[in-house]
């Protein structure tokens, strides 16, 4: 019988986190307690935490990734690591970029440990990260490293742009969604990928389930842009109108910019203003966004990209039971409320 979803992450973080401890565990005892302390494992002081570190859905997708090329799951487990090294590596480094103070109800790592501390925990979980495949014997493991090493560029691609954003006057929508897709899309390319990488898949496969995560990750991201305006934060950890008040050109606002209009004229005055907002402000801002289309063009656009992950992900024949799997996962990511 095909598992729920949540017994499917499960499944994921039993595997994944006794193995993500033993290699943060080689870092420098300072750049441990950041990293530990990012991920929940410990308080700022270094006590153990009950629970924490999100619900690893990226290495989930690696292990599943695994299977859908026929293996056991434990041979996507390096690439499981991987992935998640990167994607706190991305964290931490993107919380002190963009200022955020909270993340996962808690105080940012910079804001606890320094700037430098964050930033050089960043730098050493992304070397670990190359190093954990290439341990990986034979010609999968070096492919594997390849691909990540890709992935992180694009990545990195997209961060950047992100930033030069703030600074631009003409960013369109296409613009927008090309900077996502190398945001979030490039990673979860990888995680859907790598774990078939090191089971010695066909490339083909190795090409649908990367084309898969990249659409996955483009919803995925859409959905965050909406939760960044109007998610609830109690449930995202984050400040009431976050992206609001960062003044972040995210796919609903550049949606009702593009619009035209008095809403957009108010908006456009709204982005180069300065300081910290009222809420009273930022509310009546998400209003005149939704106004003018942004909320729903958003929505139907990470309905869109999710049904073409959907579907190339069928277009492959993968094994019955790795393919549900895969194809509900995607559903309960972009169906979040967090």
């Amino acid at each position: 019988m095909t598992m729920t979803v949540p017994e499917a992450i499960e499944r994921g973080r039993t595997l994944t986190i006794p193995a993500l401890r033993e290699v943060v565990a080689r870092l420098h005892p300072r750049l441990r307690h950041v990293v530990e302390y990012h991920r929940g494992w410990v308080d700022a002081d270094g006590n153990p935490v009950a629970g924490g570190g999100g619900k690893l859905v990226r290495p989930a997708l690696a292990l599943l990734s695994a299977e859908a090329a026929g293996a056991p799951a434990e041979v996507g487990l390096p690439a499981a690591v991987a992935v998640e090294l990167v994607h706190d590596f991305s964290l931490l480094h993107d919380d002190v970029m963009d200022g955020d103070t909270e993340r996962r109800h808690r105080p940012t790592a910079w804001t606890v440990f320094g700037i430098d501390g964050a930033i050089l925990a960043g730098d050493a979980l992304l070397s670990l990260a190359t190093q954990v495949l290439l341990e990986v014997e034979g010609e999968p493991g070096r492919k594997a490293a390849t691909i990540l090493g890709t992935g992180v560029h694009e990545l990195v691609r997209g961060q950047a742009e992100d930033l030069l954003f703030e600074d631009r006057t003409d960013v369109t929508v296409a613009d927008t969604l090309a900077m996502e897709d190398g945001k979030t899309g490039a990673l979860l390319a990888c995680s859907a990928s790598l774990g078939a990488v090191l089971a010695g898949a066909p490339q083909n496969v190795v090409d649908g389930l990367a084309e898969f995560g990249s659409r996955l990750g483009t919803a995925f991201q859409l959905i965050d842009d909406l939760l960044g305006i109007w998610g609830d934060p109690a449930v995202t950890g984050k400040p009431v109108l976050n992206d609001l008040q960062s003044r972040k050109k995210s796919v609903p606002v550049v949606v009702a910019l593009e619009a035209g209009g008095a809403d957009a004229d108010e908006l456009r005055a709204f982005l180069v203003s300065e300081g910290d907002r009222p809420t009273e402000e930022l509310e009546r801002v998400a209003a005149l966004i939704e106004r003018a289309g942004g909320r729903d063009w958003t929505t139907a656009e990470a309905d869109r990209q999710l049904k073409t992950a959907g579907a190339v992900l069928r277009s492959l024949s993968l094994p019955p039971l790795a393919e549900a799997e895969l194809l509900a996962l995607a559903r309960f990511v972009t169906e979040r409320d967090c």
